[in-house]
């Protein structure tokens, strides 16, 4: 009887030990268990800007100036009592735009009298100009103010602004054109437009850059 039911307990001893080792086999591991890896993540590809394009703003044009005196030979000299240049020269001798820019104020009438000698009336007929460069070119004591010239025309460089005279206070001394140079300023400031900074330098420039040479030719008593 006792020897029938030893195979059966035997049978059943290995089935439990059978379970028990499977039980333990579920450890972490995903192969372990026969899982498969979650699929790998790609990092998404870095965003790059598109490349700059070349800027098309083109180059600001070189500025060209002039001698204000053209067609005669000047002199000059520091002026007295504030920064301008008395210029010395023919009568009619041409005054002409130093630079492309604007016709700023014009005086065609000669108010100046010596009893008076009122500081506004001092330049008698007188043409002043802003120029693209930003400054501001006064010349006075003009013979008469060129035709077509007044306020907010636009000129070139070079152009005929007036003659030169001797009105207002020039009167009582030789011709010459006043050469003023300043900053912009509303209409009717003339102690300003009558000149704020010595020119000398930039008519030295302009004179050098009209003769074309650094060793021009002998013009006179050669």
């Amino acid at each position: 009887m006792n020897r029938r039911r030893r195979p059966a307990r035997s049978l059943l001893l290995a089935l439990l030990l059978a379970l028990a080792a499977a039980g333990c086999s579920g450890s972490d591991d995903p192969k372990a268990a026969g899982a498969t890896a979650p699929p790998a993540t790609t990092a998404a590809p870095p965003t790059t800007s598109a490349p700059a394009e070349p800027s098309t703003t083109a180059a600001p044009a070189p500025v060209r100036y002039r001698y204000p005196v053209a067609g005669c030979r000047a002199t000059y000299g520091q002026h007295s009592g504030y920064p301008a240049a008395d210029m010395f020269t023919g009568r009619g001798c041409a005054f002409v735009a130093p630079v492309a820019g604007r016709v700023d104020e014009v005086t065609r009438t000669d108010t100046w009298r010596q009893a008076s000698d009122r500081g506004a009336d001092r330049g008698g007929r007188s043409v002043s100009l802003v120029g693209v460069d930003g400054v501001r070119y006064y010349g006075s004591h003009l013979e008469a103010v060129a035709p077509g010239i007044a306020p907010g025309v636009t000129v070139r460089a070079g152009r005929l602004l007036g003659r030169v005279g001797n009105s207002g206070s020039a009167s009582i001394t030789p011709v010459h054109l006043h050469f003023g140079i300043s900053w912009p300023t509303r209409p009717g400031i003339w102690w300003v437009r009558r000149g704020m900074v010595p020119p000398q330098r930039y008519l030295v420039r302009a004179a050098r850059k009209a003769a074309g040479a650094e060793v021009p030719e002998c013009q006179a008593r050669c």
